[in-house]
């Protein structure tokens, strides 16, 4: 009975909710009704394949992306075993599914098995000694777990219960600190309001059985995933911030948590802001807002976070964590989608792009929800939309499972020269698509591996209206790269143009 009313809530909340959004996007399309549908209900959007990763979806110079399983639905939160295993949360299915090491270096987990079932909604996991936590949406359990086999022993155990899951954000995010206690982080019932349980909105801290709450931050509107800083042992926590102030605020945030701080919700938001729709807070006298260490754009909706081991990474990840940006359901053009990571120095925390591509001129492919580093040093990142996991390792692909593809082997040279070359700053061009060249790993497939697909000759095969055909709709799995109409042709003058003083008859830098 109650998650028949439960059920009954959110579809009343969805009912009411749609119009408004669709008033505010000025859009009906179905990719911004599945978004909705998502947020609302973990309903899935399409399905991905290796073809849409390869083509669509980018990384930073160096690293490499896969698909891992394209076969997850509402896959959300991600943790290791130590043998190797994936444990996958999945709160709209019910369950926690494992997915078996890949033995056999096809690049896929050898079997997916379902460890558990027939739970209220989870989310968060941990593994401690013998004992695997699970955080449903009214509890935290646990029950023992062998890593090496990667299979339960007995029933699950309640160690905290009694926890509300009412109204907005009844997820529950639990990790075991190196202090050996259990923290765990709430949402808020709702938008911006006052709570009547005092532990929503807050993160907590017990021993690990349960025992001695102690709740160690408030103010904290949705705080769904948090991870400590391993070079001073400092912890941070994503928040999502207020809904119905507009496109572009508030900032969500991360912040930085010490015990007995008070970060702002629901008096203010983002730099200690008032919020406008609060008055003044009562307790003011008692307590002050702490800042975010770090602002998101608005309604990007930052969830699952880890901070990464980075022996087999760059130099500029040793001081990095990254984060899901989950994307936003409410906001006029959508915004988000991808994963960020975050650099910290002297300077402050700066943020880049990680995982991009999911959003494309407002379609929607996936919504990341989180990072987890595995024994391999490889990020392995969930998407609840499309129900998938992906790797992303630093490094060239080892070509195990890479498709042969062809570059057209007819001649098309152009009829003409394209009127854009009477004007183009040859030296200037081909620099830019050298630039390009390397930040799209393009030496990757054509100059590594076992079987590279060269580009010797290809000024004697193909014009310059034909490779940039090629490159708005390579054939698969050449990946579709984000490329302006000037970068098409500035990669094309890299590609095709001899210097005059060269007369090796191709570019000298393939």
């Amino acid at each position: 009975m109650r998650k028949l009313f439960i059920g009954l809530g959110l579809l009343l909340l969805l009912i009411v909710s749609i119009p408004a959004f669709l008033l505010a996007s000025g859009t009906t399309d179905s990719s911004t009704l599945r978004v909705l549908l998502n947020s609302m209900m973990g309903i899935a959007g399409p399905a991905t394949n290796s073809d849409i990763v390869r083509q669509q979806y980018t990384v930073p110079e160096g690293f490499t992306l896969e698909l891992y399983d394209g076969n997850v639905p509402r896959a959300r939160f991600l943790l290791f075993t130590s043998a190797g295993d994936l444990l996958v949360s999945r709160p709209h299915s019910g369950d926690i599914v494992l997915l078996r090491r890949d033995t056999d270096g096809n690049g896929k987990p050898d079997d997916q098995l379902t460890l558990l079932e027939g739970l209220d909604r989870p989310l968060g996991m941990d593994i401690s000694g013998e004992w695997l936590y699970v955080a449903e949406s009214n509890r935290v359990s646990r029950i023992r777990f062998d890593s090496d086999t990667g299979t339960v022993d007995g029933s699950l155990q309640p160690v905290v219960e009694g926890l509300t899951d009412n109204g907005n954000h009844w997820s529950k995010t639990i990790r075991v600190g190196q202090d050996q206690r259990l923290y765990l982080a709430q949402g808020s019932t709702c938008n911006i309001c006052e709570e009547e349980d005092t532990r929503r909105a807050t993160l907590m801290r017990f021993q690990l059985d349960g025992s001695q709450p102690q709740i160690i931050a408030t103010g904290l509107r949705n705080s769904v995933g948090f991870d400590w800083a391993p070079w001073n042992g400092a912890l941070y926590a994503t928040e999502n911030g207020r809904d119905l102030l507009g496109d572009d605020l508030p900032p969500c945030e991360l912040n930085q948590i010490e015990a007995g701080n008070f970060y702002g919700w629901p008096y203010f938001y983002g730099d200690n802001i008032a919020d406008p729709d609060m008055g003044d807070d009562p307790l003011a006298a008692q307590r002050e807002p702490t800042a975010p260490a770090h602002n998101f754009r608005a309604h990007n909706a930052p969830l699952g976070m880890t901070f990464l081991d980075a022996k087999t990474l760059p130099p500029d990840y040793e001081r990095a964590a990254l984060v899901a940006l989950h994307g936003s359901w409410n906001r006029s053009s959508p915004d988000g989608y991808k994963v960020v990571s975050l650099h910290w120095s002297d300077d402050g925390i700066e943020e880049r792009d990680f995982l991009t591509g999911f959003n494309r001129e407002g379609t929607i492919s996936g919504r990341p929800v989180d990072i987890a580093q595995g024994p391999d040093g490889a990020m392995y990142i969930s998407d609840d939309y499309a129900g998938a996991i992906y790797r992303v390792r630093y490094g060239a692909s080892d070509n195990n499972n890479a498709v042969a593809f062809e570059l057209p082997t007819v001649k098309r040279l152009d009829a003409q020269e394209p009127e854009w070359l009477d004007a183009a700053n040859m030296v200037t061009m081909a620099a830019r698509g050298d630039e390009l060249y390397r930040r799209y790993q393009c030496q990757s497939c054509h100059e590594q591996g076992e079987n590279p697909r060269t580009l010797e000759n290809l000024s004697e095969r193909l014009g310059y209206a034909a490779v940039i055909d090629v490159l708005a709709a390579p054939p698969s799995p050449m990946p579709l790269f984000p490329l302006t109409e000037s970068e098409q042709r500035e990669l094309a003058v890299f590609l095709l143009w001899q210097p005059p003083e060269s007369s090796d008859g191709d570019n000298n830098f393939l």
